[in-house]
């Protein structure tokens, strides 16, 4: 009856197996519905760092504001229609920078797309004493914009602007309008004036709509004033301060050696645990493919997952964990049997005694991946998601595949 349901399960783990192999590997119809997302520094592109300007921002607000240069950072730059940017924050001192990562893009093309992003505010309007009219600065600015788009008139068919702001915006959206009903509310990016929209009633909930007045707006200037609105949509001015080319040939390169390294890495240590532990080490290299592949599958199913150069170092470290835990195992089953205890209660009592060295080792990798994960950014973050999942993925292919493998072929 046991054996029964170990064959049952080892053929579920199989066909996941094979499942995840058709999912991972690419240029086939089942990996092709979900392609693997590449960083640039294995298919090539630019990587750029902005210094973010805070001076005019309150101490309490830097956090928001910086995550709210990230998403308009993110739109921009989809606007013009590049895939997949990646945009993480770090905390230099004092000050904060952005790190945008942009796969496939030349750094030059890359920064002057991304372009000294504008700041946005909006002004009163007042007239002077000479006739001429007087722009009074407002608290509201492009930190609380969540975004602009266009849309139509249901009875005129007519485009206009319309825009949300945030919870906080909101309220202060109202209280201009409130205070200038039937004025202009002035509109400047970078100290240019863009548009004076005049407000015909208190608005609140924080949507709003510009017309184009009597004729209307056309659809390109409606456009323009939208990537305007977007463009400007940040909470503090950003400056270029760095940027980085990685070609595509060089990142080609990098994946090909890493690949050849992992390979072969992987084919020493099958060779090593056949000859050493000889059918115990078959089981185990056995069990380490399926490892291999059911964490790939799972690495690609997670949302927004990007591999990276590191993060395939830290899938390659994961393989030797997993390697580790058969060790163990194998070694306290090796200490059954010379105790004189038949194989099938050697191998039952090498897995119940190895399983709390496995656990607490593996637990002290996971609680560093984490930390690694939740306090660094970029790069580092790649590593300790694969290293993490990685080492989850290998205890539940040390303890639970390699087991049933064994379940099924032991001879009693």
């Amino acid at each position: 009856m046991q054996k029964r349901k170990s064959i049952i399960v080892l053929i579920v783990i199989l066909t996941l197996t094979v499942l995840a192999g058709f999912f991972v590997y690419p240029g086939n119809s089942v990996s092709s519905k979900l392609p693997w997302h590449l960083g640039l520094d294995l298919v090539g592109g630019s990587a750029l760092v902005y210094e973010v300007d805070l001076s005019n921002v309150d101490p309490s607000g830097y956090d928001e504001a910086v995550a709210g240069l990230k998403e308009v950072i993110e739109r921009r730059v989809n606007m013009f229609g590049v895939s997949e940017p990646k945009v993480t924050s770090a905390k230099k001192g004092d000050s904060y920078q952005l790190l945008v990562e942009l796969a496939g893009v030349d750094a030059e093309d890359a920064a002057r797309q991304i372009g000294a992003t504008p700041v946005l505010e909006f002004k009163e309007v007042k007239m002077g004493e000479d006739g001429n009219p007087v722009y009074i600065p407002t608290n509201l600015t492009g930190r609380f914009l969540d975004g602009a788009d266009i849309a139509f008139d249901q009875y005129s068919n007519e485009a206009i602007v319309t825009l949300q702001f945030n919870e906080e915006g909101a309220g202060i959206f109202a209280d201009i309008t409130k205070k200038n009903v039937g004025l202009p509310l002035a509109v400047f990016i970078d100290g240019q004036l863009i548009t004076a929209p005049v407000v015909q009633q208190e608005i609140t909930g924080g949507k709003a709509q510009i017309t184009g007045g009597a004729g209307g707006f056309g659809i390109d200037e409606a456009r323009n004033l939208v990537e305007n609105f977007n463009a400007g949509a940040l909470s503090a001015p950003i400056k270029l301060i760095n940027q980085r080319k990685v070609s595509a040939s060089a990142a080609n390169d990098s994946l090909n050696k890493i690949i050849f390294a992992g390979l072969v890495g992987t084919a020493i240590v099958l060779l090593f645990m056949a000859l050493y532990y000889r059918a115990f080490g078959v089981v185990a290299g056995f069990a380490l493919i399926i490892y291999t592949l059911l964490s790939l599958g799972v690495f690609k199913l997670i949302p927004n997952f990007t591999m990276t150069l590191a993060g395939i170092a830290g899938f390659i470290l994961s393989i030797g964990m997993a390697v580790d835990a058969n060790i163990l195992i194998f070694e306290r089953s090796k200490e059954e049997l010379k105790a004189g205890h038949s194989k099938e209660q050697s191998i039952e009592e090498g897995f119940k005694r190895a399983w709390t060295s496995i656990r607490d080792s593996n637990t002290s990798t996971i609680i560093t991946a984490v930390i690694l994960y939740a306090f660094t950014s970029s790069f580092v973050r790649g590593f300790a998601l694969t290293l993490g999942m990685g080492v989850l993925v290998s205890m539940f292919s040390a303890i639970f595949v390699t087991r049933t493998i064994l379940r099924v072929f032991i001879e009693k």
